[in-house]
């Protein structure tokens, strides 16, 4: 799992985290982000939290997998925090 800002074309990596993940099951991903605090959890674990204030104002969300990875995504919920 990688946190990575992209600016003008840029990424840049903020934090990783190794994780198990069993294949051929389905997997919980969450990204909660907080102003500039990113949490990531991986059904239900906490797998990292970072900061970066690279982009002040809201900004984008986007999916990303590497080339070799076979993903699939059944539901993708994106909804301000209360």
């Amino acid at each position: 799992m990688l946190v990575l800002p992209v600016v003008k074309g840029q990424r840049e990596l903020l934090a990783s985290a190794n994780a198990e993940v069993s294949a051929n099951a389905w997997h919980t991903l969450a990204l909660k982000a907080e102003g500039d605090r990113f949490t990531v959890t991986l059904d239900g674990k906490e797998l990292l939290t970072t900061q970066d204030g690279t982009i002040p104002q809201a900004g984008k969300v986007a999916l990303w997998t590497k080339a070799d990875s076979v993903t699939f995504f059944d539901t993708i919920s994106i909804r301000p925090l209360p």
